[in-house]
């Protein structure tokens, strides 16, 4: 009787026992899914990107505009990712472009760029397409015209196939090697022998005084000692900055047509500080002191002929990356600003030499 009763005790325990087994079971089930869910709903991470490390979780990304990750902090643009192709040469030390570049990611943030040999054959793809002559050059993808700044500064882009490269002279970038030279054309101003070794060509502006001194000061003294040896061509490059610059250098281009562009450079320059002082430009005095035509300078200037010229001319200056009077090539060598005479006598005689 007593073994029967263990017996039908000991079957009610394991009865109990399995019973307690499935609750425990079943509770853990629940937890299991609670957390499942919890994990699945977390705005930090997929279950999918948790167990795989695949990364954020894109409802984590909708709903944060900053977010730490793996000691990294990633904030969140509007904008969509610009990639911008740097068409350089490694080994120009006057071509680095790291300040450059950290002053256009402050404008435009989700910059990816890439560096590309001016020398190697993507490269030379590009030099070609964009008719690149400075380097460095910046080429912009597409999605640069989705961009704040963009639509803020249109005109220091330009526009080449489905590409876009940045005017550098406008934003101050320097060019650090010149890819080509100037362009002498037959209505450029020149004096000197055509077929010179060395050629100066010389961007100024009328207005600038720093190019009034340039010019009186070095370029006049440069002419005079190389009249035989050094081909001089003038490039005007009138600034906006300056009220009365363009047509100072329309007057001077119509005295070229009559061929006394310098003598008038030099009334022009010599007369700086009055002409630039006066409510309205008159050159009229200025035509008469050196003999000009006065009804052909006239009907010159009054009819803007030589507007195309000088566009033209500024132009060039901004292809070359220059942003600012005066600025020289001596052959292959640039100078920007305004050099003392035995660093422009040197420039030439080492040019001749060569």
């Amino acid at each position: 009787m007593t073994e029967e009763k263990n017996e039908k005790v000991e079957g009610e325990n394991e009865d109990q026992k399995k019973v307690d087994c499935e609750k425990r079971t079943k509770n853990y089930l629940s937890i299991i899914i609670l957390l499942a869910g919890l994990l699945v709903g977390s705005v930090f991470v997929d279950v999918a990107q948790f167990v795989n490390r695949n990364g954020m979780s894109p409802r984590a990304m909708r709903q944060l505009d900053v977010i730490p990750f793996e000691g990294r902090t990633w904030v969140a643009y509007s904008e969509p990712v610009v990639t911008v192709q740097v068409v350089n040469d490694k080994n120009c030390k006057e071509c680095d472009v790291t300040d450059a570049v950290q002053m256009i990611k402050r404008v435009m943030p989700t910059l990816l760029v890439k560096e590309v040999q001016y020398d190697s054959e993507d490269g030379k793809k590009l030099v070609d397409q964009m008719k690149i002559k400075s380097l460095p050059a910046f080429v912009f993808d597409e999605n640069v015209t989705k961009t704040d700044i963009y639509a803020q500064a249109q005109d220091i882009f330009q526009k080449q196939d489905n590409n876009y490269t940045i005017d550098t002279a406008q934003i101050g970038i320097q060019p650090g090697k010149f890819l080509a030279l100037p362009e002498v054309k037959d209505d450029d101003p020149q004096a000197g022998p055509k077929d010179a070794k060395v050629k100066v060509v010389v961007f100024s502006d009328f207005q600038c005084p720093y190019c009034k001194n340039f010019y009186e000061q070095d370029i006049k003294k440069a002419m005079s000692d190389y009249k035989d040896q050094v081909l001089f061509v003038w490039k005007e490059v009138p600034l906006q900055i300056h009220d009365k610059a363009m047509d100072a250098a329309m007057a001077a281009e119509c005295a070229n047509e009559q061929g006394k562009f310098w003598a008038m450079a030099d009334q022009l320059y010599g007369n700086q500080a009055t002409w630039s002082a006066a409510k309205t430009f008159n050159a009229t005095p200025y035509a008469s002191a050196i003999g000009l035509n006065a009804s052909q300078f006239s009907q010159c200037v009054s009819s803007k002929k030589f507007t195309d010229k000088i566009n033209a001319d500024n132009q060039t200056a901004s292809d070359f990356g220059i942003s600012g009077t005066p600025a020289i090539f001596v052959n292959d060598q640039f100078f920007g600003g305004v050099i003392p005479y035995d660093q422009l006598k040197a420039a030439i005689d080492a040019q001749l030499a060569k």
